[in-house]
């Protein structure tokens, strides 16, 4: 089976042969596997270990200290996420590069060249441009300028649509569990909610089309449009979506020239190229202070213009999209998820007392409240026929009318 593993480094894959395998045994496939060395990990099903900042902070996380424990009986099965601490530093294997020829055949100048990793930048980007629903957008923007004041980053994960000739709209965006610092944005993806998400999304007809965040007050002062662990990030994430026409737009705080302060939205693609090397294990994935942010370090030289280089300007890697805006289909104006302030069920009644003169599936009509009945429906079924009723505004049926009514005024 295989088990992925998050840690600092990102998310990785773990397999294991023995299905009754045991933590000592799931430990050593990841010494060997991902050269950490067993008496370094540190291992839990819980998130949290992530945030740990110290080695105190460590004794807290205790649900895979026995060696002996079979890890079936702590519900890991194939496709679950473990989350790995550890001091000290390691060496991630990087590409399996073959010499360019074979002993005594000689190489042409062509030859050499068609072995050569070249660089260049991408005109024009597969997705024609991305429009944002006004209210997703205002409900995004809004909590990074009044409540975190772009003093963290924050992120999302955008859904909508795409047209055949290439058009994005973006319909509603999905904050994930995640940290969020000056410099460092660390998603702690949840397994079972983004299957929430994905079954409310199938519903509205609708599919995860790219990726969202903001930069801080502090990064305005620099010299790039994106850093190097922005762009690792941002095409770790486009590769994982497998979608030609992926968006990844960023929300940044410009000052304008009255001395005020403007939210300004920009959109890219990671260029063909930029996933290309990213697969092919090109990029350096452990940030060094020394190297500038606006470079991208690659394992091997790469040629860049007439030059062999291993430091790559980030923007040969972005490719600009044009943004546009549109009223979509739903409203924002439900608790957002995973924010400083829990959603609870209270706000549910508060929501629909608010909208008590709007047809019931008008009231219902917003993703953030279907993700908080997600949890108390099945997901394979009544998360994406709910769903449906609101995408084509349709009569919701009684049984799902009564249950939402009951656990709104049970509250």
């Amino acid at each position: 089976m295989m088990i992925r593993i998050r840690s600092r480094d990102g998310l990785e894959r773990v397999s294991i042969d023995n299905p009754i395998a045991t933590v000592a045994q799931l430990k050593s496939e990841i010494e060997s596997q991902l050269q950490v060395p067993t008496h370094a990990q540190i291992l839990s099903t819980n998130q949290n270990l992530l945030l740990a900042k110290n080695p105190n902070d460590f004794t807290r996380f205790t649900d895979l200290s026995d060696p002996n424990t079979r890890i079936s009986s702590l519900g890991i099965v194939h496709g679950s996420i473990i989350y790995l601490a550890y001091e000290g530093e390691r060496t991630i294997a990087g590409p399996v590069f073959h010499p360019a020829g074979s002993f005594g055949k000689k190489m042409t100048m062509d030859d050499l060249i068609a072995k050569q990793m070249r660089v260049t930048r991408q005109e024009n980007p597969h997705c024609e441009l991305v429009s944002f629903d006004r209210d997703a957008a205002n409900a995004f923007q809004h909590y990074v300028n009044e409540s975190l004041a772009f003093a963290v980053k924050r992120g999302g994960f955008m859904y909508g649509t795409v047209s055949e000739v290439g058009k994005v709209e973006v319909d509603f965006i999905y904050e994930p569990p995640q940290q969020g610092t000056e410099e460092n944005l660390i998603l702690l993806r949840d397994p079972d909610e983004e299957k929430s998400v994905e079954a409310i999304a199938l519903g509205l007809g609708m599919r995860r089309v790219g990726f969202i965040f903001t930069q801080t007050i502090s990064q305005d002062q620099k010299d790039y449009t994106m850093s190097n662990s922005e762009v690792l990030q941002a095409v770790e994430l486009q590769a994982e979506g497998d979608l030609k026409e992926w968006v990844t737009a960023v929300v940044k705080l410009n000052v304008n020239e009255d001395g005020g302060a403007d939210v300004h939205f920009e959109a890219f693609q990671m260029s063909d190229m930029c996933v290309r090397l990213f697969k092919e294990g090109w990029f350096e994935t452990e940030m060094k202070e020394e190297v500038d942010p606006k470079l991208s370090r690659m394992k091997k030289d790469v040629v860049v213009g007439v030059k062999d280089t291993r430091d790559v300007d980030n923007d040969f890697f972005l490719v600009v999209v044009k943004i546009f805006d549109h009223q979509g289909p739903l409203s924002s104006t439900f608790p957002i998820e995973n924010r400083n302030s829990p959603v609870v069920m209270r706000a549910l009644k508060n929501h629909l007392d608010r909208a008590k003169n709007l047809p019931f599936v008008k009231r219902i009509s917003d993703f953030h409240l279907l993700l908080l009945l997600a949890r108390f429906l099945d997901v394979n079924a009544d998360v994406p026929a709910l769903a449906g009723c609101v995408k084509a505004q349709a009569t919701i049926p009684e049984g799902y009318q009564l249950l939402i009514e009951s656990l709104a005024s049970a509250m």
